[in-house]
């Protein structure tokens, strides 16, 4: 089992990029179509779930601090409904990851690698992030700090280098529909952000737990600051075309050109989204390896992680036939399903653990 070791911050590091990767090239466009000139707003009404996500992570934690949800949830609701939870977890964890899998393969051969078979981009970015789920939970904490740099600072720059195409006036008319709007627009990335409650499979490796909320909602705070920026940034110089476009920061980074010699920063844009999303599978990932591991009750989880790579590509496959879902899954499907597997479910184990605690506190002191 994992006996690796580390620190809350390192917990920050890998979580960012985790959630950021998927959000910072489609919501741009999906929030726009319901928020329309709301659309930086929506990310901040998102970010309450991710908020009450790590709460409801980090409590569980405090009652069971050894263990990840597949392990405390048979001691919170039984055996065999536990294994039932666990498997369900499993299924949504290893589908998930197998659909970035698939979307990160569909944007790679779309826009650059147009002639290279979708299946070899797959198979290349599942042995990358095999290769480092196989080094463990300190080998990805690492990895996501060295690659971290790579992730913020050249986002920083193409904002820096767009700023003399903003159209501030982009931004009005503010709240002109009402509320609503921006609040619809919130449903997508707060899907994303449901994903904090993958915390849970982090917190009982860190040195410093006691710090474990407190890092996970500063970084929750940070993807929404993030999305927030992103949002402003393409809606000042895209303005209401935003939600025509597919992957609104592309054609952002089409606009920078210096002295006719900077020029073609999409692939800025690129290396930014590849970088996020090897963590993020590689997280996904790990979850998956180290949750089946805890399910079959194995002392060693290393010697599945090849057989759950190649089943990453079965689910990237079988879950999106073709392109035209992926768009369909990431409206329609994901936000539901993480919201009822990620934070209603959770929350129904975190009550029934209280009152179960509770109800034996009693039972002693009577």
């Amino acid at each position: 089992m994992e006996k690796g070791k580390i620190s809350a911050l390192q917990m920050a590091i890998i979580m960012y990029p985790t959630i950021v990767a998927s959000a910072i090239l489609g919501v741009p466009s999906i929030t726009a179509k319901y928020a329309k000139t709301d659309l930086w707003l929506s990310p901040i009404f998102a970010s309450f779930i991710g908020y009450v996500t790590v709460y409801i992570a980090y409590k569980l934690h405090k009652l069971y601090p050894k263990q990840t949800v597949i392990q405390f949830s048979e001691l919170i609701i039984g055996r065999f409904l536990g294994k039932i939870l666990g498997l369900l977890f499993l299924f949504f964890y290893i589908k998930s990851a197998g659909e970035i899998l698939r979307e990160y393969a569909e944007f790679i051969v779309d826009s650059f690698l147009v002639r290279t078979p979708i299946i070899v981009i797959m198979v290349l970015m599942v042995f990358l992030c095999a290769y480092i789920v196989y080094g463990g939970l300190e080998v990805i904490a690492r990895a996501a700090q060295i690659f971290f740099p790579l992730f913020v600072f050249p986002l920083l720059i193409l904002i820096i280098l767009v700023l003399p195409d903003f159209q501030f006036k982009n931004i009005f008319p503010i709240l002109g529909d009402g509320i609503w709007p921006p609040m619809k627009g919130a449903i997508v990335p707060g899907g994303w952000f449901t994903e904090f409650f993958m915390i849970i499979f982090l917190l009982p490796f860190l040195m410093d737990k006691k710090r474990g909320m407190k890092y996970g909602m500063i970084t929750a705070f940070a993807v929404m600051m993030t999305l927030v920026v992103v949002n402003l940034v393409v809606l000042f110089v895209l303005g209401p075309a935003t939600s025509s476009k597919v992957y609104p920061l592309m054609n952002v980074a089409r606009y920078i050109s210096i002295a006719e010699f900077f020029e073609h920063f999409e692939s800025v844009v690129m290396a930014i989204w590849i970088v996020g999303t090897f963590i993020k599978i590689s997280v996904f990932y790990y979850v998956a390896t180290l949750g089946t591991t805890q399910w079959l009750n194995l002392s060693e989880y290393r010697p599945i992680v090849w057989p759950l790579g190649i089943l990453l590509v079965v689910f990237g496959f079988w879950s999106i036939p073709n392109t035209m879902e992926i768009e369909r899954n990431s409206v329609g499907v994901f936000p539901l399903l993480g919201v009822i597997v990620q934070t209603i479910i959770p929350l129904f184990l975190l009550v029934i653990a209280v009152l179960r605690k509770r109800k034996l506190k009693k039972t002693k002191s009577s």
